[in-house]
């Protein structure tokens, strides 16, 4: 599964910060449950490889999963060999764009200024993530839409929930990146897709996601 296919399924990323691999299999049968299909574990989390394998060893065939908070080349491999499909970053770095392109992966680089999201494409990346977006600004986001190639694929990071979600879709953003109002450490895998669920029905209720196809057990 590519990432595209995922967020074409459902622009949602749901974002596993502090996930322990004991953990991290039954809250990723949880948010495939509600419709998500791309989970990213952030490198900061307890021993994320081993969750990223877990995660892609049990719903690898019906989600992607993706690594987070990759700032060196030597994380890319690392990540990739757990099974990670997809590698996101807080920053532009042409070193791990690189890294990630040479692994046959997709790079998620992350920019807050339109230098930086040129720098990304000029490196290979077809996928941006706009971060902070809640710090940004929608105002931002508009100007910067306006100057961007029209193949770039933008998913905004950042402060996204259940009130805001439908308004960036609208807007024009690809996908969403969210952390918090979906997992956070200590929430069990019930409370995870309860927040996925919630989440979920915000992005249906939208007019751009009106042709999601309902999600299907398992």
């Amino acid at each position: 599964m590519k990432l595209e296919d995922a967020l074409e399924s459902l622009p949602v990323i749901a974002i596993l910060r502090g996930v322990r691999p004991s953990e991290a299999v039954a809250i990723g049968r949880a948010l495939l449950g509600a419709g998500v299909r791309a989970i990213e574990v952030p490198l900061n989390s307890p021993a994320a490889c081993e969750s990223i394998a877990r995660l892609a060893g049990d719903v690898g065939d019906r989600a992607i999963i993706g690594a987070g908070t990759v700032l060196a080349p030597d994380d890319v491999r690392a990540t990739a060999d757990a099974g990670a499909r997809f590698v996101v970053a807080p920053d532009t770095n042409a070193d791990v764009i690189a890294a990630v392109l040479e692994r046959g992966l997709e790079p998620v680089p992350g920019i807050a200024t339109p230098s930086e999201a040129f720098a990304a494409r000029r490196a290979g990346a077809r996928w941006l993530k706009l971060f902070p977006a809640n710090a940004l600004g929608m105002d931002f986001w508009r100007a910067l839409r306006a100057v961007l190639p029209t193949d770039m694929r933008v998913a905004a990071v950042g402060g996204i929930d259940a009130t805001n979600a439908g308004a960036w879709l609208d807007a024009g953003v690809a996908a969403l990146g969210t952390g918090s109002s979906v997992y956070r450490p200590g929430l069990s895998a019930a409370e995870a897709g309860t927040g996925a669920k919630a989440l979920v029905g915000a992005v249906r209720a939208t007019p751009l996601a009106a042709g999601i196809a309902a999600p299907t057990a398992g």
